[in-house]
């Protein structure tokens, strides 16, 4: 049970008080279903003492309580008595239930987390039959490094020859808890180092070289996709161009022949331009927050960090919401503004707020530490009431009136043209499948590191190849938005605005069903609240990153279709 180094620590002498905190407890398997440490019949102090906690370790989860625990720097000594009670039946069976359901602790010790099992289950033979013995860990040994005066490195391992048999809970058990001190010079000079030390080679290696093939599999097929692309056109404006200059009478096929038709504004521009608007603000929130990451400001020590700036990136740039969205419903000739503005503010945070207050609901009812606290709650609804709605305002006030935010080449005629019969294959659902297979098979691995982050007990430190790998999703999602697009417009097919959203976005469906497939094959994870807590963020997370694609995926098709019909001469 090892806790791991942080970025910055306070200095201490021999003998000062370095406290020590209980956190919490839970299922291993189950990262989410996390209680208040105290919930087990572990001795307590007589009075609770609390932590002051900011608002990223309460959104967390975080709920330390002081411990009568003493760890004095520098001091060492062996199994001092922590406490001595007598656990009553209900109480053994509490503790018995721990165990088989695996549940590990977590201490926090100078900020460092520190975390270990309850006690342990084994398979016993006995009189011809297979028994499961439990057994409670109660002599606790503590090993810490330091270097003079810091705190660098704090550990946890359990005594198993004192271990208490809790096999029977039909009888009162004598407990007796005790606990020791190591004390050891580090080699290394301050937690920065520790914690650099700790992650060489922890498949770094494998994940840069798997990162590198997917970086040349990725360049390599949109540089050939590009190649063909821009033979094609090449070929086309070509043709166009000379039988313009000839006049000569020849019926136009292919793209010029729907240039009347493909800048006709879609339908339902509204939830159009409130998808555009969200993706805008969503990706923003993305680049601001993996640029925090690569400045190393989420630490250990800074537990909930990236939790606090979402929340106040996305408050921040509600305006840009506003104002996207505002300006296509503008651009696109929309009438009802307020309509638009309403709908752009809650098409991703009415869902969010939703299946939030929900999982808060299923953990409050299950006496879980992961619901938030209602003073939480009411900070959270007026950071969103006093600063993201009027910023969003703002911004679809001064979005409105810009009715420039693209330029149409072609005018527009007034019925719209026949489209053709087109093939099996290039039906709506085989292109956005085929579209997102390539952007995911571009993340795929690194996919998996951000999940066991999510939902695991891992911190993830490597942003610098998550921002990598984000700018190449990005990258391959706007390649693959223009060639379908391109294809689409070929095969005289004018609809290419929702479906350019569509194939943009079509990662994030396969990032969903990646996450049923972690859930069911990579985890262990069970019961209901686990399994609302999992597919309700994974949800959101997935219609986060649709949203993101489809605007990169529209905005990239939107520069294309204009630069093609800029080109060529329409009458």
């Amino acid at each position: 049970a090892v806790g791991g180094a942080e970025a910055s620590s306070s200095k201490y002498a021999r003998g000062d008080t370095v406290p020590l905190y209980a956190n919490k407890v839970g299922p291993f398997a189950n990262p989410s279903e996390v209680y208040e440490y105290y919930t087990l019949p572990f001795c307590a102090p007589n009075k609770e003492e609390r932590k002051n906690q900011h608002l990223g370790e309460v959104l967390g989860g975080d709920r330390m309580m002081m411990t009568l625990i003493q760890l004095p720097f520098l001091v060492k000594f062996d199994k001092h008595t922590l406490c001595s009670y007598t656990l009553r039946p209900e109480e053994v069976l509490k503790f018995q239930k721990a165990v088989d359901s695996d549940y590990y602790f977590e201490f926090i010790y100078d900020d460092i987390p520190i975390w270990g099992f309850v006690g342990e289950k084994m398979e016993d033979f006995v009189d011809g039959k297979n028994v499961t013995k439990y057994y409670l860990f109660t002599d606790y040994v503590f090993s810490i490094t330091h270097n003079g005066d810091q705190v660098i490195e704090a550990t946890w391992e359990p005594d198993p020859e004192t271990r208490l048999d809790i096999t029977d809970a039909t009888t009162e058990k004598e407990v007796h808890f005790r606990y020791s001190a190591l004390w050891t010079k580090s080699h290394v000079q301050s937690r920065a180092h520790a914690l650099a030390e700790k992650h060489v080679g922890e498949h770094l290696e494998i994940r840069w070289f798997a990162i590198f093939n997917s970086l040349v599999t990725v360049l390599m097929l949109t540089g050939f996709l590009a190649t063909i692309l821009m033979r094609v056109l090449k070929n086309d404006f070509l043709r166009y161009t000379q039988h313009d200059e000839e006049s000569v009478e020849i019926e136009e096929t292919g793209w010029k022949l729907v240039h009347a038709d493909v800048f006709r504004p879609p339908s339902n521009i509204t939830f159009f331009s409130a998808i555009v608007g969200n993706g805008t603000q969503l990706l923003c929130i993305c680049i601001g927050v993996l640029f925090l990451a690569c400045l190393g400001v989420y630490t250990h020590n800074n537990r909930g960090a990236m939790l606090v700036a979402a929340l106040l990136i996305f408050s921040l740039t509600s305006g840009i919401n506003g104002y996207i969205a505002g300006a296509v419903y503008a651009t696109l000739q929309g009438t009802n503004w307020v309509s638009c503005l309403l709908i752009s503010y809650f098409l991703f945070l009415g869902p969010f707020f939703v299946i939030s207050a929900f999982l808060n609901s299923v953990a409050w009812a299950n006496n879980s530490s992961t619901a938030l606290p209602f003073g939480t709650v009411v900070i959270i609804l007026l950071i969103l009431l006093l600063v993201s709605f009027p910023l969003n305002v703002a911004g679809s006030l001064w979005g409105k009136d810009n009715q420039t935010l693209f330029s149409s080449p072609c005018r527009s005629s007034k019925v719209a043209r026949a489209i053709p019969p087109l093939p099996w294959y290039r039906s709506g659902v085989i292109n956005v499948a085929a579209a997102g297979l390539l952007p995911f098979s571009a993340i795929y691995i690194e996919l998996y590191y951000v999940f066991n982050s999510m939902w695991g007990h891992k911190l993830y430190t490597l942003y610098g190849i998550l921002s990598l790998v984000f700018l190449i999703l990005i990258i391959v999602t706007s390649f693959i938005a223009i060639a379908f697009t391109y294809f689409q417009v070929a095969a005289e097919d004018h609809r290419w605005w929702w479906r350019s959203l569509q194939t943009g976005g079509s990662a994030g469906i396969f990032i969903f069903f990646y996450g049923i497939y972690y859930f069911s094959y990579k985890t262990k994870m069970a019961g209901f609240m686990q399994t609302a807590f999992f597919f309700g963020y994974t949800g959101l997370a997935c219609l986060a990153a649709w949203l993101i694609l489809a605007t990169v995926g529209w905005f990239a098709s939107m520069c294309f279709v204009q630069y093609i019909y800029r080109n060529v001469k329409c009458d």
